[in-house]
């Protein structure tokens, strides 16, 4: 069977989150999606790397740097279209379907899609933070990269692919699409809040909201990954 679409998940230590999204996968396989999945590894010390290989996903390993990352896993991919997504994040409810008829669709070669972004917490906070992202979507059609992105390979090739940065490379390459070229398709792409919790509900958007600022002022990236406080994962 040809593979339709590759699944390109950049890791870094991802062990504890990256065994439910591969068991999502491979219920997508499993109903007849012809995919392969390709972990491009940035020199985890956990089990991420075992984990990915008892799935059956290929495993690139490399420099870390999401960026970087991604790039090396759409350099390896062999499907005609490829689907990004961050190991702490799984296709919600009726992924499979939207993605089949996105790539259906001969006019969405020109396209890229993204889904809407939830989080796995049940609390206010969780739902606030989904409200602001929806409407960051809506009004700039800035989707970030836990909202996974679905994009044809030559799509992708012919914009340039990721950057090579330690943050904002979702924010550049989908200010390349271009917001009338980026469709928003209404199943969930669900992400761990573990972050949020740990950062705090107000503090952790409130600093991404700054290095996007920043960002769009034209400080460099790798001046924000100092500001951001971590290596990107």
């Amino acid at each position: 069977m040809d593979i339709a679409l590759s699944v390109v998940i950049p890791t870094l230590d991802a062990a504890g989150t990256l065994d439910r999204l591969l068991e999502e996968l491979a219920h997508a396989r499993a109903e007849g999606l012809a995919l392969e999945v390709v972990v491009a590894d940035g020199g985890s010390a956990d089990g991420t790397v075992f984990c990915a290989h008892r799935h059956g996903a290929r495993v690139i390993a490399g420099p870390s740097g999401r960026g970087t990352q991604l790039a090396a896993g759409a350099d390896a991919a062999r499907g005609a279209w490829l689907f990004f997504l961050h190991a702490d994040t799984r296709p919600g409810l009726g992924w499979t379907e939207a993605a089949r008829r996105f790539m259906a669709a001969p006019e969405n070669t020109e396209h890229a899609a993204a889904f809407r972004f939830a989080l796995d917490d049940p609390t206010p906070q969780a739902r606030r933070i989904e409200a602001l992202v929806a409407w960051r979507c809506r009004v700039f059609g800035l989707a970030y990269g836990d909202q996974g992105l679905l994009i044809s390979r030559a799509r992708y090739r012919a914009l340039g692919g990721y950057a090579p940065v330690p943050v904002m490379e979702d924010v550049d390459l989908v200010r390349r699409i271009g917001r009338a070229h980026l469709i928003l398709l209404d199943v969930p792409a669900v992400t761990s809040a573990a972050r949020y919790r740990r950062d705090g509900w107000i503090l952790r958007p409130l600093r991404n909201l700054l290095c996007l600022a920043l960002y769009f002022l034209g400080v460099p990236p790798r001046a924000l990954a100092r500001l951001y406080g971590m290596a990107r994962r």
